[in-house]
């Protein structure tokens, strides 16, 4: 068994810098030590170039980002002598599973620069357990690839060698990478010696399948689940890895290198590495937002965007033909309807508000603004499930490109047919019965925009109509059947200005967090126009229509109890109340 990281890069072992290890994989640093790497320059000592991933490995457990809660818990453990003997690092790739290993077998064996120091979570780096350690070259550190030695003769050697003393460190350590690739005769057989080794063995697993390593095996280990590294977290990394390397990089190209890794520090520095070369190429070697967009394919979004508006236009030979060419241009058939549904899935989440992903341009970020105001959820809904059903078809279908092109059909004449609600009340309307929709090319499935809306448009000879004021506006939304809305208009807001179809206003209570979609959604059907809903805070605003009802009855109680014949009344009688009907009624039916 032997370790597989010792001569990763070539035929020979050449000394390192114990400071800048060879072996370094993708994991992120909060902050990048001058010793660690060079400022300007990614040359190894041998003038071979050493890629970001390996460059920028993480030495101690202060240069781990996004994992704090484990650290806080491994120091811990450590200041309280309560080390387990087997700990298990779950979590998806570069994450820093097998370097959080490492460091919990330098910190378990660091003695420290004078040579008396004991386990810390801040490991020297400087005395020789540390430096081999970091070197891969220490003799009581076994790491073994378990997708590479798989079977019971290799757990046996194992369970062959714990039961000797560790040569020259506190520990013998053995790290097993992809645990979960051991057979299940290997894991059988480890068991015993998991759950009972010898005091100076810690057993350090790491596995990106959690779900298959044997629940036997769980019970025995400590478990930390590391991460994944937030889009900010790894914005502010790279930026700081940018500045040690002497790259310019524009904010946004970072984040869109962040979001591109997806929560892995090891992707997302391979990444950066790639969009510094490609900004070389373009000769003043600063790193933009367009060229990562480029890079990464970001820029095919265009093309999918440009299918789905024909979907909108419900153009079945343009559909077709855009679908062709983007298959001549090697977009697999399948990919294309993921982008689609993507499409989908961005419209839906602006719709609700949601932030704008940070991927996109800003001339794109409109036209989703736009497309996600004239189309109406349950629109939006339909879209997803026929081009989901399209997804799976095309998956396994023998002939991919002709399903897609079965599939683009069906969503051009099946995403504006009527959803239950609106052919209830179509077949309400028509007495029970629906007559026949003229044929022809502009209405053989009603597939244009407007009807895959759901929102009819007044005649373009027409001007749309407004409500002559608020309160027709409330009244309005009641009488088509928004309920909710006319409820909180009447209740909570508060009227600064009312010239259609422009709203400002005030809310004074709480509101649903749908609620400014559902109003501009509304409106928009009720008038056929988009309206500008504002909120003002600091502006004069009228009371609510609720504040201006109570407000009357307060006035007419108070105008009541002025009356002399009442005084006279409330003097003879000193327990009376005056209700109004509402209030009787209440306590007529808690005594009932």
């Amino acid at each position: 068994m032997t370790d597989s990281h010792d001569l990763a890069d070539g035929a020979t072992a050449a000394p390192r810098d114990p400071d800048m290890p060879e072996d370094a994989l993708g994991l992120g640093l909060s902050e990048i030590p001058e010793t660690a790497a060079e400022p300007k320059s990614a040359l190894a000592s041998d003038g071979a170039y050493r890629v970001l991933a390996r460059k920028y490995r993480p030495q101690t457990f202060s240069e781990l980002i996004g994992q704090d809660a484990m650290v806080q818990t491994l120091g811990n453990a450590i200041k309280r002598d309560r080390l387990a003997h087997a700990f298990l690092m779950t979590g998806v790739r570069g994450v820093g599973k097998t370097s959080t290993a490492r460091l919990i077998a330098k910190a378990l064996n660091c003695i420290g620069e004078d040579g008396q120091g004991g386990p810390t979570i801040s490991p020297c780096g400087k005395c020789e357990p540390c430096e081999a350690i970091a070197e891969g070259r220490h003799i009581d550190v076994i790491e073994m690839d378990a997708a590479s030695n798989t079977g019971v003769d290799d757990v046996r050697e194992i369970i062959e060698a714990v039961r000797y003393a560790a040569v020259s460190a506190r520990y013998k350590i053995y790290i097993i990478d992809e645990v979960h690739m051991l057979t299940k005769n290997a894991f059988n057989a480890l068991l015993k010696t998991l759950e009972e080794p010898p005091a100076h063995v810690k057993f350090l697993f790491a596995t990106t399948e959690v779900n298959k390593v044997p629940i036997t095996v769980l019970s025995r280990c400590q478990r930390f689940d590391l991460k994944r590294i937030t889009v900010e977290l790894l914005t502010e990394h790279f930026a700081q890895i940018a500045d040690k390397e002497g790259i310019k990089a524009e904010t946004e190209a970072l984040t869109l290198v962040a979001q591109a890794a997806e929560g892995s520090v090891r992707d997302g520095l391979s990444i950066l590495d790639q969009a510094i070369a490609h900004a070389d190429l373009d000769g003043d070697g600063t790193v933009t937002a367009q060229q990562v967009r480029d890079m990464l394919g970001l820029a095919d979004r265009g093309a999918v965007r440009r299918l789905f508006g024909l979907l909108l236009a419900g153009d079945a030979q343009a559909v077709i033909a855009e679908a062709r060419a983007q298959y001549r241009l090697g977009v697999e058939p399948l990919a294309m309807i993921g982008g689609l549904l993507s499409e989908v899935h961005h419209l839906t989440l602006s719709k609700i508000g949601s932030p704008s992903d940070a991927a996109l341009d800003e001339a794109t970020r409109q036209q989703i603004d736009e497309y996600a105001d004239k189309l109406s959820f349950p629109a939006l809904h339909r879209l997803w499930q026929l081009l989901l059903k399209g997804h799976e078809e095309v998956a396994r279908a023998a002939i991919p490109l002709a399903a897609s092109d079965m599939a683009l059909l069906r969503v051009v004449h099946g995403a504006s047919m009527p959803d239950p609600g609106e052919l209830a009340k179509l077949l309400q309307n028509s007495g029970g019965a629906l007559s026949q929709p003229p044929s022809g090319p502009a209405t053989a499935a009603g597939n244009s925009e407007q009807a895959l809306a759901e929102t009819p448009a007044p005649p373009s000879s027409q001007s749309p109509q407004f409500p002559a004021d608020f309160p027709s506006l409330i009244e309005a939304l009641g009488q088509q059947n928004y309920v909710s809305l006319e409820s909180t208009l009447r209740d909570v807001m508060r009227l600064v200005e009312y010239a259609p179809p422009r709203l400002v206003y005030q809310l004074s209570g709480p509101v649903s967090p749908h609620f400014l979609n559902d109003l501009r959604e509304a409106l928009f059907k009720m008038s056929g126009v988009k309206w500008d809903l504002e909120e003002k805070t600091d502006a004069d605003a009228a009371p609510s229509l609720l504040e201006v009802e109570q407000a009357e009855a307060d006035a007419n109680k108070k105008a009541i109890m002025e009356s002399p014949l009442v005084k006279a009344a409330f003097a003879a009688f000193p327990d009376a109340e005056l209700l109004d009907s509402n209030e009787i009624e209440d306590k007529r039916s808690a005594t009932a």
